[in-house]
């Protein structure tokens, strides 16, 4: 596959198994049918349910299952007998923060370690430090050590863009050089994720000339709209046993639609909510300590006056 995957809008994917049978399929044989396909796409079922719990991301539900498809009919196609390349799926994330990149690339990784593509499937999660050194060579002695800790699984590199941001001289290339070395001598044995603000990750595959045609699987997380972060927080506030009163609610509606669209606010969607309501849940237990009031409701209800905004918020 020469062109890397960009899916800008949701489709339909079908797939129809057992072509060519002419006679007619009795009720009792179509049951079956559809029991041995359910069996037979069960990492993929696992994976979309996973998927669902997760607010929006529809164009990535998409894209997951064409990897799956994709993966699937090579194999059909290899016990065919027919020619089936071995595919390499070194991924880029564009994003900004609290968009799901993380939570998306640990659910990849046990997707393929069921489809039996990674022989773990685990996570490892690392940032520039982890692989730049202080001196010549220690880089990539260090980037090497990771790449074998990630052997079986995902190298999950956020902010990667941060690699390039030295120049010429400074160690984050060698750094480069040594994941693009590994990317194409252990290309089957881990899959590597590179994440990070889009126009800087664009920038950065500019740094090497080797670098796009490694990763042939692109997948965008746009932000959050407004309604979006609302059920996002209220599936947060439920998991905690919280519910908002209604003012509450409009409040913290009109305060995530203010900071959103800030031009300086540097908003970390998911992540902001959940800080948002974990200072929330603080304050809420000062005021019910001041009451001396503990039953039920009182425990489950934070009130207008529990959501602090504070200017800094919005800078």
């Amino acid at each position: 596959m020469n062109e890397p995957i960009a899916i800008k809008k949701q489709r339909q994917i079908n797939i129809v198994l057992n072509q060519g049978n002419d006679k007619p399929k009795t009720d009792e044989s179509l049951s079956q049918g559809k029991e041995k396909a359910m069996e037979q796409h069960l990492p993929l079922i696992k994976m979309e349910q996973e998927l669902n719990r997760l607010v929006g991301m529809e164009d990535l539900k998409y894209h997951v299952k064409e990897i799956y498809a994709w993966l699937h009919i090579n194999k059909c196609r290899q016990e065919m007998g027919m020619k089936a390349e071995k595919q390499a799926l070194h991924m880029l994330f564009k994003g900004n923060p609290g968009t799901g990149k993380t939570t998306v690339a640990r659910k990849l990784g046990t997707l393929f370690h069921e489809m039996k593509v990674l022989s773990k499937g685990h996570l490892i999660e690392a940032e520039r430090a982890d692989l730049v050194g202080e001196y010549i060579g220690h880089t990539a002695q260090k980037t090497r050590e990771l790449l074998k800790k990630a052997h079986g699984g995902i190298l999950f590199i956020d902010e990667a863009y941060s690699l390039g941001r030295g120049g010429e001289k400074d160690f984050g290339k060698e750094a480069i050089d040594t994941l693009v070395k590994a990317m194409e001598d252990q290309q089957h044995e881990f899959i590597l994720i590179l994440a990070g603000y889009p126009k800087e990750m664009d920038r950065f595959l500019k740094l090497n000339p080797g670098l796009p045609s490694r990763f042939p699987v692109i997948i965008s997380f746009p932000d959050y709209s407004v309604e979006e972060l609302m059920e996002i927080s209220k599936r947060m506030l439920a998991e905690r046993e919280y519910v908002l009163t209604k003012d509450c609610e409009w409040k913290m509606k009109q305060h995530i639609d203010r900071v959103r669209n800030s031009e300086n606010s540097s908003f970390s969607n998911g992540r902001y909510i959940r800080n948002m309501i974990e200072k929330a849940v603080r304050r809420q237990s000062v005021r019910l300590l001041n009451d001396f009031r503990q039953d039920r409701k009182a425990l489950m209800t934070i009130q207008s006056d529990d959501l602090v905004l504070e200017e800094r918020d919005l800078i």
